[in-house]
């Protein structure tokens, strides 16, 4: 799995005009090559009477699925630079669809590779793009007399955490980035002098910040 990976947050649309055209760029993020060609025929259904629905998404870890479809529009000009816009700015698992009403003016195949890449710019900053960071679930369960010191220090270190358990002794749900858990681990077991049991979880990933 990737330490941390660039995708979008959720679904948005951003619209433009240029030169009486109207260019309203939608994204989503996607999982799965299904997805994607849902979220395309979805935005084709919406915008039926648009003069085109060109598209373009980027999947998998390797960005093994690349796909881009100009949908009427001369070949190159508005797949092609939708899927250059992904791939540049490094996102990952993420769907575009640039709807194109015409408003009457040409704008040459240089104008509408200019036009389809700002509509796909536009896109993303409806997304958001956000960074999501691989973390490694981390157990720690003790005695209630070090609950107090080792809150202080996980505070204090800035790690992220999760539910607490109450039993008979407590169980807290650490999430340390995975690359600094055999770390963290290690102070874990330092803080308590070896008087809490540490054990492994699930690798998951949060987006940066939360």
């Amino acid at each position: 799995m990737l330490e941390q990976y660039r995708t979008v947050r959720s679904s948005g649309s951003k619209e433009i005009v240029i030169r009486k055209s109207r260019f309203i760029g939608h994204v989503m993020p996607v999982e799965t090559e299904e997805e994607a060609v849902k979220f395309i025929e979805d935005i084709k259904k919406k915008h039926w009477d648009a003069t085109h629905n060109c598209s373009a998404y980027m999947i998998g870890e390797r960005d093994e699925i690349q796909k881009q479809s100009d949908d009427g529009e001369p070949s190159g000009t508005a797949g092609k630079p939708i899927l250059e816009v992904i791939r540049s700015q490094g996102i990952k698992n993420a769907a575009i669809v640039v709807t194109r009403y015409f408003g009457g003016i040409l704008l040459g195949a240089g104008g509408l590779i200019r036009a389809y890449t700002d509509g796909a710019v536009q896109a993303l900053e409806a997304g958001p793009v956000i960074t999501r960071v691989l973390h490694r679930e981390v157990f720690v369960e003790l005695d209630y007399t070090w609950l107090g010191k080792v809150e202080n220090e996980l505070r204090g270190r800035g790690t992220k955490t999760g539910e607490t358990e109450f039993t008979d002794k407590v169980k807290l749900t650490c999430l340390p980035r995975n690359g600094e858990a055999d770390a963290f681990k290690a102070w874990i077991t330092d803080l308590t002098q070896g008087q809490a049991v540490v054990t492994e979880g699930r690798q998951i990933y949060y987006e940066e910040g939360e």
